[in-house]
């Protein structure tokens, strides 16, 4: 990779992080709610050279598993981790967890769910019998610091948080939320205060002109002397890798900064300016699998993610998911004869509802399909199902991403150089309701959500979704 040269290192801080948005948008009033800010001078500190960019990155075998603890708290919701874990990000300045509890539903039936509470972080403690893990206790109880925010969002949300200490803005939880089926045009990211019960929320702000399917699920902090030498300070990272590649086949990543030279935020309603560090094709603009991740299929989803470093220098951008390992996959239920049997929606014909792993057609006798769901014969909800997923953390070299920056790489052009399977750590022990969503055996889905990095100590904590019955359990690896 060329070192960077003088007027790259320039251009990359005239697009520093206080400078205004491009993009003005209208309010509900219908007036301009864009404002112009003096740009900030290039930042002081001294950019990576390419040899510490394209170093040492984390090997899988610099992950240790220490074990795993309970979340606290019982199931009366909206005030509990069961059906939550969407979100969680790490407190450095107290050595505590945020965590998002019991999910919103639609019609009205839950709206103040997605409530926040931080927890203490037990040891950690390897066992596969649940009881014997250590339990966090609250350290402040569940808040609804997204009241009023967001409120078209409420359909099997999407949400990340990042908390983010800064000298402009001091402590911020900075907030993205989208939900499944995405609606248009609806900002979706903002900060609140980590004191839950004096939330003062700030945004709604969208990422540029981004679909909004690639950028409202996972957040984390990017490392400042990186974000200073090829994203002009922005120190934030956002994205979202949902099933059906609508937003991308393969995770997404943008780096942002919402706030102002002064630190204040950003109007409601700006469309931030974002820098693309990872983007495949759209589903949407193609039925082919192409320029996608390397064995992409339509059920992935990657809903954590991470900027590793460790104090010796090594880095990684690490995005955890449940990944399709199948040798076919499709549109439509679990087959009741078992996983290896392929069972289509046959109402939906204006996609092709099964592929083979290497995203050829499934053979015709794939799409006759194996029940009706309008008479209740079909065993699991619809969605997208494979023969297997796993539990998996991939890994990119940051120095791919600085050529995307550069533009000496197109944004879906990195590809992991590390797969790490952690299925064998997980309880995978849903209720048995659940079941008709997430699946069973090989075609569980939905198995790990998101995840937080304490960088100070190189822990990195990992939500596994429906393992205590309906609430997540926190399992810990040691990066070294």
């Amino acid at each position: 990779m060329k070192k960077l040269t003088a007027p790259l290192i320039l251009l990359l801080a005239i697009l520093a992080c206080s400078i205004p948005s491009q993009h003005p948008v209208e309010n509900q009033s219908g007036l301009d709610v864009s404002s112009p800010t003096q740009a900030v001078s290039p930042p002081e500190s001294q950019p990576f050279s390419p040899a510490q960019i394209s170093g040492d990155v984390i090997r899988p075998d610099d992950f240790e598993y220490l074990g795993a603890f309970r979340l606290p708290g019982d199931d009366d919701r909206p005030q509990t981790f069961a059906y939550g874990g969407n979100a969680m990000t790490y407190n450095p300045d107290g050595n505590s967890l945020f965590i998002m509890g019991h999910n919103r539903m639609p019609y009205g039936d839950l709206p103040d769910g997605n409530q926040v509470a931080e927890i203490s972080i037990p040891e950690p403690v390897i066992s596969k019998n649940i009881e014997d893990l250590n339990t966090a206790e609250f350290i402040q109880d569940y808040k609804n610091v997204l009241k009023n925010q967001f409120r078209e969002y409420d359909e099997i949300p999407k949400a990340g948080m990042q908390y983010l200490n800064r000298s402009e803005t001091g402590a911020k939880i900075h907030v993205a939320f989208g939900e499944h089926l995405q609606s248009d045009q609806i900002p979706t990211h903002g900060w609140f205060s980590p004191t839950l019960s004096k939330p003062d929320f700030q945004g709604t702000w969208f990422i540029g002109n981004q679909d909004l399917y690639s950028v409202n699920d996972y957040m984390f902090e990017i490392p400042s002397e990186w974000a200073d030498a090829y994203l002009g300070g922005r120190p934030l990272g956002t994205g979202r890798m949902r099933d059906g590649g609508q937003g991308g086949m393969g995770p997404t990543l943008f780096a942002y900064c919402p706030w102002n030279e002064d630190g204040s935020p950003r109007p409601a309603g700006t469309r931030l300016e974002e820098i693309t560090l990872l983007l495949y094709e759209n589903a949407y603009k193609t039925e082919e699998i192409v320029r996608s991740l390397d064995s992409y299929q339509h059920p992935d989803e990657w809903g954590g993610g991470a900027w590793l470093t460790t104090s010796s220098g090594k880095m990684a951008v690490l995005f955890a998911g449940t990944k399709s390992n199948g040798e076919k996959y499709w549109y439509g239920y679990i087959h009741p004869e078992g996983p290896n049997f392929v069972c289509v929606d046959t109402e939906a014909t204006d996609f092709p509802t099964c592929r083979m792993a290497n995203g050829s057609l499934c053979p015709q006798d794939d799409f006759s399909g194996c029940c009706d769901a309008a008479t209740g014969e079909c065993v699991s909800s619809r969605g997208w199902w494979t023969t297997r997923f796993d539990a998996e953390f991939i890994l990119y070299d940051p120095a791919d991403l600085a050529k995307v920056a550069t533009g000496q790489l197109e944004s879906g052009q990195p590809q992991p150089y590390a797969v790490i399977d952690i299925d064998e750590h997980l309880y995978l022990n849903p209720p048995e309701w659940d079941l008709v969503d997430v699946g069973w055996g090989d075609q569980r889905r939905n198995r790990i959500g998101d995840v937080a990095f304490d960088r100070q100590n190189g822990l990195l904590y990992v939500l596994e979704l429906y393992a205590e019955g309906a609430k997540p359990v926190v399992h810990v690896w040691k990066i070294l």
